[in-house]
């Protein structure tokens, strides 16, 4: 495959899977490859919705670390999604992951409400006027709620989901209040919590949280993610999640 300027292909190490990556773009970091674990317990025949994909990395995992049906994967930026799609096709996966170069605030253009089994979404951390601003347009909307912000995230997801369905996120531990207040606005009830810290004694700087739509109340908090060891080496459950124990 051609590449363009400053890109390269990366092995995702499961399944014989790649993706392109660009240096002037917004990398995908452990947060997605987390996330894509966490939602790996989606159902068989799934149709999934995938906001903000970036460069598809949670799309082409969850191709196969699920039995999905389908999954639709939403990215504003035009670049990016380019490069993602062609990430698809060089996986092969044209039939099973389809891109959408759009915001997700036009989602309903797409696809009918109440029709997704499943949301999966990796959403700008930082607020739009706040944290130190990065020059590179393309790193800045990835990383600030520049497009869209996070209601419209959990607003239009909430819509195309369908009753019972799963929403699935990593955010930052100081988004939770939000994301909690957000969910029940939106009618989905969060349902499990696990917080990620980079060694044992240190406070927690990632979040996964899965929400059901129209759910009843009971969030269950999952024993925590530990992510170094004491010797800055993977703990055995990330070398897991990266498919290297």
């Amino acid at each position: 495959m051609e590449l363009k300027e400053n890109e390269r292909i990366d092995d995702l190490e499961y399944k014989g899977l790649k993706i392109i990556q660009n240096e002037n773009y917004f990398c995908f970091g452990m947060d997605s490859i987390l996330l894509s674990d966490f939602a790996k317990e989606i159902k068989k025949d799934s149709t999934i919705l995938d906001i903000g994909t970036g460069t598809g990395i949670i799309s082409i995992l969850l191709s196969k670390k699920t039995e999905c049906k389908k999954i639709y994967a939403i990215e504003v930026q035009t670049e990016i999604a380019e490069m993602a799609q062609r990430s698809v096709k060089m996986n092969n996966l044209e039939d099973k992951i389809e891109l959408i170069n759009d915001n997700i605030i036009n989602i309903e253009k797409y696809l009918k409400n109440n029709s997704m089994n499943a949301i999966v979404t990796n959403p700008p951390y930082k607020k739009k006027d706040t944290g130190v601003k990065n020059e590179n347009m393309n790193k800045l909307i990835s990383r600030h709620e520049i497009t869209a912000d996070l209601e419209d995230f959990i607003s239009k997801g909430s819509a195309v989901l369908k009753d019972k369905g799963s929403f699935y996120m990593v955010n930052r531990p100081e988004r939770l209040a939000d994301i909690i207040s957000l969910f029940r606005k939106y009618k989905i009830e969060p349902k499990k919590l696990r917080m990620v810290y980079p060694k044992i004694n240190n406070k927690p700087n990632l979040i996964l949280i899965k929400g059901i739509k129209n759910a009843k109340p009971f969030l269950e908090i999952e024993k925590p993610l530990i992510v170094y060891k004491e010797d800055n080496n993977y703990t055995d459950e990330i070398l897991k999640i990266y498919n290297k124990k």
